[in-house]
């Protein structure tokens, strides 16, 4: 089954200091009106591609807009052996600090 976290829950884990693998999976031109301080931008249609800059041993939460996108990459990611969480909601959802 898959992990979920709202955007509310990522924001607190954040704001307590703790570092979190962000994987935005939007694209560029998406990213490029703000994303999550520390996000890796990784665009849906990439990650197959990219998937061997990840690390299996770490956990990563991934984000899009709206939690759909996001959600179909921590399924394709899990499928393959990753350690994923969505964070639901995207960053329609997202009251924190963007950069």
């Amino acid at each position: 089954m898959l992990k979920e976290m709202t955007a509310k829950e990522v924001e607190a884990i954040l704001n307590e200091g703790i570092v979190l693998d962000l994987i935005d999976v939007r694209e560029v031109d998406e990213v490029a009106e703000g994303t999550i301080s520390g996000a890796i931008n990784i665009p849906l249609g990439l990650l197959e591609f990219r998937m061997h800059e990840l690390d299996k041993a770490k956990e990563y939460t991934m984000v899009c807009r709206s939690g759909g996108r996001s959600g179909r990459a921590s399924q394709f990611l899990e499928s393959r052996g990753f350690n994923v969480i969505n964070m639901t909601g995207g960053m329609l959802a997202w009251e924190g600090k963007v950069e």
